[in-house]
């Protein structure tokens, strides 16, 4: 253990190289300041996500380099299964902190924490999923990298003592770079950020976004080279596809619908097993077998990406247990439709058993199987000839804009990362009408579907979202007077005396409250002394209209506010002890507070 002297030295010189050199920017125009850390956070981002590219390479790589051919398969049994156990051991003993689903926590932090993110975010996140996903875990790297980018963004706020609005500025910087660095495709980082984490924007805050963006990507280019994240071979867009591709539209709706209720159904039975070694082990195991059937389930999945954009699927079946028959043509397509459906519980298997990783990469995994598969299903039945390679891509985009619920990203994401620019015209019609589908059955995304459930999630609406940001227990007032259920007029006469309110909780000897009396219920008899010892309080009191419970969402308080008509309810604990009163004055002078608060005018 390091001294106490030891340990000031060092963080004095931390203070000293780190925090002290940025202080200056808080005395600099508020726009040259997040120009500035935008940028700062766009270069701690792209090297977030270029460290992180690089240790999955390199884990992978001792791995899976040294062995034969013919013992690929009996090592991806177990490899995976060792991931998420190193995983699991590292954030149990290590981090002691849940750090899965980066991106839900993410809109957590914006909602209900003030942007804040715990400084180990910063490293923790990318350890752990270089770790799971470089031993073969079915999960993507992108959640895990948002997470590290929002977390870097956040501490750097922090570290100056910058507002709410400026924090979350930073924060979304350091996720769109995260995106950014992670596909060098900066436009989609943008977008992504607007789409999905932002709820009130404005012209001023693109530009730190863009710059942070931009930052990212050169970094990610400097240390990645300038190549797509994914060579395809395309044909020219062909307007006779186009009845097709909106099949591909609808398909990819309904494909997003079971890919995200499947995953939030599985995770939640699985995570019901409260050992969470058991869970690992049943977990690994099940995963292990479904990647042992189904080589194309191993890590990432972006190395069978790419064979299907670049036109040979067939290759990537090359070391699977069921190559022999696959020499009938129908075989192929139904052993992608099966890898499709075992994609999601390969993926919920690694993140809840002990796996770090998220949910971006296996959407676009199985969003190129789909379009792979009809269109390989409509070559084979002679209906018309369709490039298989552009549907693959075209899927891509499709189910991101389902499951993500986020079409623009989806769109220039696929373009960025593809280079398929030249089917700009199908991409939007995928996204769209599987976006439009998908809002059919389903109106949140992946990412905010637990949030909305438990009410903690912020909507482009500015006035729901800011009503989400207000917590109950924050406008409690407790400097009202209270009177016991048992005393007399005179006592209240008293309390009234000593009281600047002109409402009094009566409360039972427990604390619990019974109801409440108004000054102006007593004004007629308050004066004549001979009521003083004859008149009971429970006698006098009202019971209330509503009462609010401390920890009521505060849409929830303002549904009981506009129901009874009142400007006062108490608020009572789950025992009903008395807390204290909400107003709605408060209420509203909080909210526009608020409101300014998160402006980002």
């Amino acid at each position: 253990m390091f001294s106490p002297v030891t340990r000031r030295i060092c963080r004095e010189a931390m203070t000293r190289w780190t925090i002290r050199p940025l202080i200056w920017l808080k005395h600099r125009p508020e726009q040259t300041m997040l120009m500035i850390l935008a940028v700062i956070v766009g270069l701690g981002s792209g090297a977030a996500a270029v460290v992180l590219k690089k240790l999955i390479e390199l884990i992978g790589e001792l791995l899976t380099g040294w062995f034969d051919a013919s013992w690929n398969n009996l090592f991806l049994l177990i490899y995976p299964g060792i991931g998420m156990l190193l995983s699991l051991l590292f954030v149990k003993y290590v981090v002691k902190d849940d750090i899965g689903h980066g991106v839900t926590k993410v809109l957590f932090a914006i909602s209900r924490n003030n942007s804040r993110i715990r400084s180990h975010n910063m490293w923790s996140s990318l350890f752990s999923s270089s770790v799971t996903i470089g031993f073969g875990g079915s999960v993507g790297a992108e959640a895990p990298i948002v997470y590290t980018g929002a977390a870097i963004g956040s501490n750097v706020a922090r570290s100056l003592g910058l507002s709410y609005r400026h924090m979350t500025i930073l924060l979304c910087c350091g996720a769109a770079g995260a995106v950014a660095g992670i596909f060098k495709a900066p436009m989609a980082g943008v977008l992504f950020t607007l789409e999905i984490l932002l709820f009130n924007i404005s012209m001023s805050s693109i530009l730190p976004l863009l710059l942070s963006s931009v930052t990212a990507t050169t970094v990610s280019y400097l240390f990645l080279g300038r190549d797509v994240a994914f060579t395809s071979t395309v044909d020219p867009f062909a307007m006779g596809n186009i009845p097709y591709y909106i099949i591909l539209g609808v398909l990819c709706g309904f494909v997003s619908l079971y890919f995200l209720r499947t995953t939030l159904s599985l995770e939640d039975r699985i995570k019901k097993i409260r050992n969470p070694f058991s869970r690992w082990a049943i977990c690994a195991s099940l995963l292990g077998v479904l990647i042992f059937l189904f080589p194309p389930l191993f890590g990432e999945g972006y190395v069978s990406l790419g064979h299907m954009l670049q036109g040979h699927p067939d290759s990537v079946l090359d070391n699977s247990v069921f190559a022999a028959i696959f020499q009938y043509k129908w075989v192929i397509p139904i052993y992608f439709a099966m890898a499709l459906v075992l994609k999601v519980f390969a993926m919920s298997f690694t993140n809840a058993g002990g796996g770090v990783g998220g949910t971006f990469g296996p959407t676009l995994i199985v969003g190129g199987i789909a379009g792979f598969i009809l269109a390989r299903t409509i070559n084979l039945m002679g209906f018309h000839a369709l490039p298989e390679a552009n549907f693959a891509l075209v899927g891509m985009a499709g189910l991101m804009a389902g499951v993500m619920q986020a079409p623009m990203t989806a769109i220039f994401l696929i373009a960025e990362i593809t280079g398929g620019y030249s089917l700009l015209l199908p991409l939007i019609i995928v996204s769209a009408i599987s976006f439009a589908t998908m809002r059919v059955f389903e109106p949140f995304s992946i990412y905010s579907k637990r949030l909305a459930k438990s009410g903690d999630l912020i909507t482009h609406n500015s006035d729901r979202a800011v009503l989400t940001l207000l917590q109950t227990s924050d406008l409690v007032e407790t400097d009202f007077t209270s009177v016991r259920l048992d005393d007399t007029l005179g006592d209240l006469v008293k309390a009234v005396a000593r009281s600047t309110r002109n409402l009094y909780p009566v409360l039972d000897d427990a604390g619990v409250y019974r109801g409440y009396i108004g000054l102006d219920d007593i004004r007629k008899i308050m004066f004549d002394k001979d009521q003083y010892e004859t008149t009971k309080i429970y006698t006098l009191m009202k019971n209330a209209p509503a009462t609010v419970l401390s920890t009521d969402r505060m849409d929830s308080v303002m549904e009981k506010f506009d129901k009874t008509g009142a400007w006062n309810l108490p608020v009572v604990d789950e025992d009903g002890r008395y807390v204290g009163y909400v107003s709605k004055s408060k209420i509203f002078s909080s909210y526009r507070q608020r409101l300014q608060d998160v402006s980002c005018d």
